[in-house]
Order: structure tokens, then C-alpha cells, then sequence
């Protein structure tokens, strides 16, 4: 049977060839310095994805964390910056098991992202269901639209 390699994500480049990874890059573009293409692991392995989504009293942050417990996460909010922290271990196997395919990913990942400025950090709701970890972050009574009349 064939050994199995695992692969870091940054060896795509080296394996593909600058030339076809330059059509990626050209496609996708860069902005302020910073590739469009997504970031699927950071450099240690694992890294969350990350949705954000807003209604008229919240911004709802959910990111997926399947496999992990919720003492392994640590959550910040300061200065608007939103900070998710943690780490997805591996799993403990033994010598004689032989893998045919290693497709998970581990490692310690840290996930930052600038709020609006017209969230209320003091009343985060966060909850953790199915691998799911949910923040609720209320808008302050700054933040309704107003109608004004033109005269």
C-alpha cells in the first residue's frame, strides 16, 4: 500500500507551479496587500470558518468549530476587535494504525475581526451547539436610522 503524505496548504504553491498559482492570485486579486483567496488554515493547521450576518438589533457571528469542546475556545471583544482563540487537537492513535486518507485538520488558530462601532460589547450572548460556536452582539440605541424630514 502507499505511504500516505500529509500536506501543508502552503505546499500548494510549490506544487502547482508559480504559473498556475499567479492565475489565481491575478484572478482573485489582491487588496490593501492582502490575497482574496480564502484562508482555509492558518499556518499551524485548523482554522475556523467564520460567518458574520447582521438584522436590524444584532450582528451574529457563527463560526465552525466541529470536534472541539467549548473549554478549548476563549472569546475577547476590545477596542471593537472581535478575538476567537483555541485549539483543535489531534486525536490520539495508535502505532500500528495505517491511515489511507488524513483530511482533518489540528493545530492552534486565532481568529481576529473588527465589529461596527455601534455593537454593545458588554451584553455578547455567546452559545456553542453541534460544533457551532454563536455570538450575538446587540446594536446600541445609536445605531436605529432615524428619518428626518426635509423642509
Amino acid at each position: 500500500m502507499a505511504e500516505i503524505v500529509r500536506r501543508r496548504p502552503n505546499s500548494l504553491r510549490r506544487d502547482l507551479g508559480s504559473p498556475f498559482w499567479n492565475l489565481f492570485e491575478d484572478f482573485f486579486g489582491e487588496v490593501a496587500g492582502r490575497s482574496l483567496l480564502p484562508k482555509l488554515w492558518s499556518e499551524d493547521g485548523f482554522l475556523p470558518a467564520i460567518n458574520v450576518s447582521e438584522d436590524k438589533e444584532k450582528v451574529t457571528v457563527t463560526a465552525e468549530v466541529p470536534g472541539m469542546a467549548k473549554d478549548d475556545l476563549e472569546v475577547s471583544l476590545d477596542n471593537g476587535v472581535l478575538t476567537l482563540r483555541g485549539e483543535k487537537k489531534e486525536e490520539n492513535v495508535s502505532d500500528e494504525t495505517n491511515f489511507h486518507r488524513v483530511e482533518r485538520r489540528y493545530g492552534r488558530f486565532e481568529r481576529r475581526m473588527r465589529l461596527p462601532s455601534y455593537v454593545d460589547a458588554e451584553k455578547t450572548d455567546a452559545s456553542y451547539k453541534d460544533g457551532v460556536l454563536t455570538l450575538e452582539i446587540p446594536k446600541t440605541a445609536s445605531a436605529t436610522v432615524r428619518s428626518i424630514e426635509i423642509r
